[in-house]
């Protein structure tokens, strides 16, 4: 069979069916079945186990230039979003195309500077930075704090003046926009912890702008993830454009960007659309950037590299109980959270296909949970123990969302390019998971300590 041929019975839903969701990977069939960039899947599961995740390097540069491409008549930055795959491999590739990154934590800082990232490049968010973290970051040099209350402002205020540091903020605005996207990714609406309220903004500036250490160069926001409908964020930067003006005829004079946040969704179902049009998104953004008379910042991150992403797992037993079928497999919950978390969709490929007929299963996990599943009540070819699937759309908040329940190491990375591949991150050992833990932490203290 040649490489490019669709596998049976994926051109029959939506627009292409899953051959949409191949297509967005980069992957192709060929005689030895899925291919990513030239190199079989099954060669990587077979040399290097599952699961395993295994990244797309041309798919992640396809999205960012068409992200550049889209925006090109706009002034501004592209700092990828750490936090929704932050493998040192995938930094440097981001790195390498001119990206800053957006950071939510001091560890996530650490990595970008491993990474080759300079300090200057980067934006650092989040509702709950410690003064620890924010000690390292002002003392890096960090590019921007976003800061998300007055607390935190006052803080960030304390530290730059005890390390002698001046310091560039922006604040992140909540403007109270509603979002079409899961309860818990929706950032932007009255009464929840992300974000400065309206009616707060003016004093977080005026503080900003008496503080010795402190400057204003951006106002932030941002609005959610997944989202696939750009008309919201006409809504949320036209108040932010307001308050640009209004800060100005205050005195502001600091201003440097517009910072919009990310939130650009991808495709994960067959018969969805292609995700967020970035050309749609910059047609909305530009005229208010323009009015603003700022660049403008974006902080992207499933967008570039959430199609680029599989989790290859292996069938481990079918069972047939209760009326339903399942495919039990050696991915968990632990491996691929989102699922569970958010009832979330991940499309469930063969490797390679055998020409089964297909039929409904749930595809689950050995964890001692009945939340442990990637799909419920998908239809399948009947697939055997042995061989292996593949969830797409598993490149933003997989790995980064793992972990070690019940004490299960974590999943390799891989990346391919070009026509090789390279384990990027190895699986790890059951023994490392403990080696640092005490089982008798009072054996060398005295009968009396």
């Amino acid at each position: 069979m040649g490489e490019g041929v669709l596998m049976a019975g994926q051109g029959g839903s939506g627009a292409g069916g899953q051959a949409s969701l191949l297509a967005d990977a980069g992957l192709l069939l060929g005689p030895d079945g899925l291919m990513m960039a030239g190199v079989p899947l099954a060669q990587i599961a077979r040399e290097v186990g599952t699961p395993a995740y295994v990244y797309n390097a041309e798919t992640i540069r396809r999205q960012f230039r068409a992200l550049e491409a889209a925006f090109a008549a706009i002034p501004h930055r592209v700092c990828y979003a750490v936090k929704a795959n932050s493998n040192l491999a995938v930094l440097r590739l981001m790195h390498d195309l001119g990206a800053g990154a957006d950071l939510v934590s001091a560890g996530e800082m650490r990595r970008a500077l491993a990474a080759g990232f300079a300090a200057q490049s980067l934006v650092f968010s989040g509702v709950g930075k410690t003064v620890d973290e924010l000690d390292e970051t002002v003392s890096a040099g960090i590019g921007q704090v976003n800061v998300e209350s007055l607390e935190e402002l006052k803080l960030l205020g304390a530290v730059a003046a005890r390390l002698d540091r001046i310091t560039s903020v922006g604040i992140r605005v909540n403007p109270d926009v509603t979002t079409d996207t899961h309860p818990y990714i929706s950032t932007s609406h009255g009464g929840i912890k992300f974000g400065v309220p309206h009616d707060q903004v003016r004093a977080a500036a005026d503080y900003i702008r008496d503080h010795p250490y402190l400057r204003l160069t951006a106002v932030a926001m941002h609005l959610g993830s997944q989202l696939l409908d750009p008309a919201p964020y006409a809504e949320a930067l036209g108040k932010l454009v307001a308050l640009v003006k209004a800060l100005r005829a205050a005195g502001v004079s600091t201003l440097e960007s517009l910072d919009i946040g990310g939130g650009l969704g991808i495709r994960y179902q067959p018969e969805a659309g292609p995700g967020m049009d970035p050309s749609a998104l910059a047609a909305v953004v530009g005229p208010l950037a323009a009015e603003a008379g700022l660049p403008v910042t974006m902080e992207p991150g499933r967008f570039l590299v959430g199609s680029a992403g599989v989790l290859l797992t292996e069938v481990l037993y079918r069972k047939h109980s209760g009326g339903r079928d399942f495919v039990i497999v050696d991915a968990a919950m632990n491996d691929l959270l989102r699922p569970s978390l958010y009832k979330a969709h991940h499309e469930i490929v063969e490797v390679v296909p055998a020409g089964r007929p297909a039929g409904p299963v749930d595809v689950v996990g050995p964890i001692c949970e009945t939340g442990d599943f990637l799909a419920l009540e998908r239809i399948l070819p009947a697939v055997e123990p042995g061989e292996r699937l593949a969830a797409l759309c598993a490149g933003a908040y997989g790995f980064a969302m793992s972990s070690n329940y019940n004490t299960r190491g974590r999943a390799a990375e891989v990346i391919v390019d070009g026509g090789r591949w390279a384990v990027v991150r190895p699986r790890e050992s059951v023994d490392s998971l403990f080696a640092s833990e005490t089982a008798d932490p009072f054996a060398t203290l005295s009968d009396n300590g």
